[in-house]
C-alpha cells in the first residue's frame, strides 16, 4: 500500500516464518495421511470423526473427508444411538457446519453436509404412539433462519439461495409461496442489482400461476410495473432486463407488448446515445418477437422500422 512504511524483516525472523508455514504444511499432510488411512480400513470410530472435524477445519473443501464423516456417523455412531441422541448429534453438525459457512460462504461441500444432516434428523418423540415430528420441523424450521442469515450477509450468494429453495421445499410443514414472494420483494427493494432475488421471484411466480394462486395477466402487469422502475433507476443493469425479457415471454399478449414497446421508446428518448447492452439486447430479441408474431400489427410495423436502425452499435 502507498504511503504506508514497511519494516524490514531480519535474515532471522524470515527464517523462523518459513520453519512455521513448514511445520503447519507437515501437519496438515501428516493429519490427511491419518484421516485417508483409517477411511480406506474403514474405521468408524469416535477418534476418526473427531480427526475429520480437525481436518475439514483446516480444508473444508475436502469432499472425500466429509463423505467418510458421514459414513462414520452412519455405521459407527448411529446404531449405538438412541434417536434423541441420533437428533442432537445432526444438531451439532449442523452447528459445526453453520461455524463453517461464516468463514466459507461459498463451499458445496458445506451446504451439501448440511442437506444431509436434515434429511437424516428423526422425526421426534411419539406422541400417543405416533411420531411427533418435532425434532424435524425444528430443525427445519432453524434452518430457514440460517439461509436468511446469510443472505442477509450476501444477498447475492447463490449458494444460499438455491439453499434457500431446497429447505422451502422440503420443509415438513410447507410455507405459503406468496410468503416468498413477499422475500423477494423486500431484497430486490434493497437492491435491483440482485439477479438472485429476480430469479427466485420467478421460480415462485410460476409455482403461483400454476398452482391457480395467482392471475398471471394481473400479477404480469405488476411484475412490468415493479420491473420498469428498476429500468428507470438503472437502465444499465442486467438483472432487470433479464427479468424483464423474461416477462414478456413469447410475446402472447398484445397490450403488454404494446406497454413494453411505450416504455423502451421513452428510454431511448432519455438516453440516445446508451450504451447499455441490455438495452440493445432487449430491442433485438423484442425484434425477432414482434415480426415473428405480431408482424401484421401496423404498430408493430412502424415501431419495427423506426427503431431497428437506431439500436446501438456494439
Amino acid at each position: 500500500m502507498h504511503n504506508v512504511k514497511r519494516n524490514r524483516q531480519t535474515p532471522e525472523a524470515l527464517a523462523e516464518k518459513k520453519q512455521r508455514e513448514k511445520s503447519k504444511i507437515d501437519e496438515y499432510l501428516a493429519l490427511t495421511d491419518d484421516v485417508l488411512s483409517r477411511n480406506k480400513k474403514q474405521e468408524w470410530g469416535d477418534n476418526a470423526f473427531e480427526l475429520t472435524q480437525r481436518l475439514l477445519q483446516i480444508n473444508p473443501e475436502f469432499y472425500t473427508v466429509w463423505n467418510y464423516r458421514r459414513n462414520i456417523l452412519l455405521n459407527g455412531i448411529f446404531p449405538q444411538s438412541t434417536p434423541e441422541q441420533i437428533n442432537n448429534l445432526l444438531s451439532s453438525e449442523l452447528s459445526m457446519t453453520t461455524t463453517a459457512l461464516k468463514a466459507n460462504p461459498k463451499v458445496y461441500w458445506i451446504w451439501n453436509h448440511r442437506r444431509w444432516c436434515l434429511e437424516n434428523v428423526p422425526d421426534g418423540p411419539e406422541r400417543s404412539g405416533v411420531p411427533s415430528m418435532e425434532w424435524r420441523q425444528a430443525n427445519w424450521d432453524k434452518e430457514l433462519f440460517v439461509a436468511e442469515r446469510m443472505l442477509d450477509a450476501d444477498a447475492r450468494n447463490f449458494h444460499a439461495w438455491n439453499y434457500r429453495r431446497y429447505v422451502l421445499a422440503n420443509m415438513p410443514t410447507r410455507r405459503p409461496e406468496t410468503s416468498e414472494l413477499a422475500y423477494t420483494s423486500r431484497k430486490i427493494g434493497a437492491n435491483f442489482s440482485n439477479f438472485s432475488a429476480w430469479h427466485q421471484r420467478s421460480k415462485t411466480l410460476v409455482g403461483l400461476w400454476e398452482s391457480g394462486q395467482l392471475d398471471p395477466i394481473q400479477s404480469r402487469d405488476d411484475e412490468f410495473e415493479l420491473v420498469s422502475n428498476a429500468l428507470y433507476t438503472d437502465p444499465d443493469d442486467q438483472s432487470a432486463w433479464i427479468y424483464h425479457r423474461w416477462l414478456i415471454g413469447s410475446g402472447e399478449n398484445k397490450a403488454q407488448l404494446e406497454r413494453e414497446i411505450q416504455l423502451i421508446s421513452e428510454l431511448l428518448q432519455e438516453q440516445p446515445d446508451s450504451k447499455c447492452e441490455r438495452l440493445r439486447w432487449l430491442i433485438s430479441q423484442l425484434l425477432i418477437i414482434l415480426q415473428g408474431v405480431w408482424s401484421h400489427w401496423s404498430t408493430i410495423s412502424d415501431f419495427c422500422s423506426k427503431i431497428a436502425p437506431r439500436i446501438p452499435k456494439p
